[in-house]
């Protein structure tokens, strides 16, 4: 079915408090950018899902979360990067800023360690 208009403009409003995000439809959901690098996105049922690593997964271990989980054509469950955000970010602006910015900034230190060809972000971390 995909994700709809007005989800799409909660999700905006939601990544608002990050200085230069974008909302993209992609894969029947939509994924939020910043400087060309996807760091959070839409899961059904108006979860959001925000990209960690070894250094961010405590917090998300700390809140409960768990990690998303997509359904492989294989019938796999593969682990993407990407951790369900703790649902009280969704009413809290302040706190949902501070948890977006740590999730570009995996999303920085995970562009860095791909061959300089393959990088979006020219500077790495």
């Amino acid at each position: 079915m995909g994700i709809s208009k007005q989800e799409v403009e909660v999700l905006e409003e939601l990544f608002s408090v990050v200085p230069g995000c974008s909302v993209r439809r992609m894969f029947g959901g939509a994924g939020v950018f910043r400087e060309g690098l996807m760091f959070a996105l839409s899961l059904e049922g108006g979860r959001v899902a925000l990209k960690a690593d070894a250094q961010t997964e405590p917090d998300f271990i700390a809140e409960g979360s768990s990690p998303w989980l997509y359904p492989h054509k294989s019938g796999k469950l593969m682990e993407m990067g990407y951790w369900h955000a703790p649902e009280r970010l969704l009413d809290d602006p302040d706190e949902m800023r501070l948890w977006a910015q740590r999730a570009f900034e995996t999303a920085l230190r995970a562009d860095a360690r791909k061959p300089k060809s393959q990088r979006k972000h020219p500077g790495g971390v």
